[in-house]
């Protein structure tokens, strides 16, 4: 057949892993997969919808999509595709837009790559996308996002993903650990564990069987991989178990994501979040007695209805206390269907931005200083295959960002380096001992 198909996705870790397994759906049936620019018969976009600039850039891929190969045949998927299909099919160019309970038969969908004038959607209500489907990511980086976990049963007001992608639904602990097996039987060292609600982890046909602390239990017995890392896990389900075990951990990496999203109670009561600022200092706290290098990274947003100016400085000055590394910052956008776009006390866009920044600031900080309290330090560096000025990267156990020249013998390799000093572009300069660099 000689067809060629290209990906792009959108969003994320748990899209990513989601891309890798539907390529592999297409290498099965006998497509070569190709890089974006290299005029694919196929292209397949794998869309987010958590804010009104994903929606954008999803029409933009099409139109660049098109660019390079006017004829190719275009399908859209992910939760923009289950959310808005009529919206997509309105977009030039696109010849197919597959729901949340379709986009794992997209092989059976593309029968014919002949472009027709109007779009074909293939889009159930998303209460039909109950079952667990496994996915993980491969070939692009030495680290793999393995999907253990889909959906999310909870109901902040600002979300729309469970309309996109439905109620919680996991993998069984047998076949999570059977395929970390074979992801490190591949060459892969590191897996970054992934869900929408990751510490939701165990719920099948609609029942609890397992929790998550249990398949953290299992995964650590697996010899096959070297470090596993927790990709985001909600406060109130980091347990003080999940805390100890990680502690002690040779495999898993002292490395959290928690989101916060406000440092206000009175925000956190409108977003419908499950948890109060204290007990987020609290899971913290009990983080950095047990792993003081621990790297902790926040997500939170900035503009959300009712933020006042204090709620706002409460946020800020909440973050600047804690003992946090980073911040991933969201600025509210309204979102069909979500309660929050009906509330009152909307915040004017250019308060959002100022207040964004700040925190954009503030999350430079965070992480110049966390970087600092790691130098004359030795750490385990797993490092990566890119090549930026004649420089390589790699990532410590506690997710430090280093940098050394590029040798492809240490491409995909573990090495001890003491890290000594923050180069002028953020990131930490190592020492080439004769250790690390012995071939």
């Amino acid at each position: 057949m000689n067809r060629k198909v290209a990906f792009y996705t959108l969003g994320c870790k748990l899209n990513y892993s989601e891309t890798s397994s539907i390529g592999r759906l297409f290498n099965n049936a006998g497509y070569q997969t190709v890089d974006f620019s290299d005029t694919p018969d196929v292209f397949v976009i794998n869309t987010c919808s958590v804010t009104d600039h994903a929606d954008k850039k999803c029409r933009k891929v099409v139109k660049e999509a098109l660019k390079i190969s006017p004829n190719a045949y275009v399908t859209i998927v992910g939760c923009y595709a289950q959310l808005k299909p009529k919206e997509i099919a309105e977009i030039p160019g696109v010849d197919m837009v597959l729901g949340a309970a379709e986009k794992f038969q997209i092989v059976d969908h593309i029968t014919d790559l002949t472009k027709n004038p109007k779009t074909l959607i293939y889009n159930q209500p998303v209460s039909e996308a109950n079952e667990f489907i496994p996915a993980w990511s491969f070939g692009d980086r030495t680290r793999t996002f393995l999907k253990v976990q889909d959906g999310c049963d909870y109901s902040c007001s600002f979300c729309t993903i469970p309309l996109a992608r439905g109620s919680s639904r996991s993998d069984t602990i047998e076949h999570a650990v059977e395929q970390a097996r074979e992801i490190g039987r591949s060459g892969v060292k590191e897996i970054v564990l992934t869900g929408v609600n990751l510490g939701d982890f165990g719920i099948r046909g609609g029942e609890r069987r397992d929790r998550f602390f249990d398949l953290v239990k299992a995964l650590d017995e697996v010899e096959e991989i070297d470090r596993i890392r927790i990709s985001s896990i909600e406060p109130n389900l980091l347990t003080d178990d999940i805390i100890e075990f990680v502690a002690l951990s040779k495999r898993f990496m002292p490395h959290f994501h928690i989101p916060l999203q406000s440092g206000s109670d009175k925000i956190l009561g409108l977003m419908r979040r499950r948890y109060k600022r204290e007990l987020y200092a609290n899971r913290v706290a009990k983080i950095k007695e047990l792993m003081p290098d621990c790297c902790i990274g926040v997500d939170v947003i900035v503009g959300f209805p009712g933020e006042t100016r204090e709620d706002f400085i409460g946020t800020y000055n909440f973050l600047n206390e804690l003992n946090v590394s980073y911040l991933h910052v969201f600025t509210y956008s309204e979102r069909e269907n979500t309660p929050a776009a009906e509330m009152k006390g909307s915040v004017p866009g250019s308060t959002r931005a100022e207040r964004s920044k700040m925190l954009h600031i503030l999350s430079d900080k965070k992480r110049r200083a966390f970087y600092e309290s790691q130098l004359s330090k030795v750490n385990e560096v797993l490092f990566e295959g890119d090549i930026k000025d004649g420089f390589m990267h790699g990532f410590t156990r506690n997710y430090v960002k280093v940098k050394t020249k590029f040798d492809p013998v240490l491409v995909n390799e573990l090495k001890t380096a003491l890290l000594t000093q923050i180069s002028p572009d953020g990131d930490v300069e190592i020492t080439e001992s004769e250790e690390m660099f012995a071939h």
